[in-house]
């Protein structure tokens, strides 16, 4: 095995290193965005509720 191979050999190693490295973050961003996704639902759904319960108070106080 010459020196060429390697070099060769070693490039391939790191490449695939790399490419390992990126898949892991890419991953990690799939993660983060569907965290994100939840945690907007969840501020969307607690203004929703927040909403409600300002009506049903207006509706409350109205009736008096």
């Amino acid at each position: 095995m010459g020196i060429a191979d390697q070099f060769k050999d070693k490039a391939n190693e790191l490449a695939d290193r790399a490419k390992g490295a990126k898949d892991t973050m890419d991953d990690r961003n799939q993660d983060r965005e569907s965290t994100a996704d939840r945690a907007k639902d969840a501020a969307d759904k607690g203004r929703g509720k927040a909403r409600d319960a300002a009506d049903d108070m207006r509706g409350r106080a109205s009736e008096r």
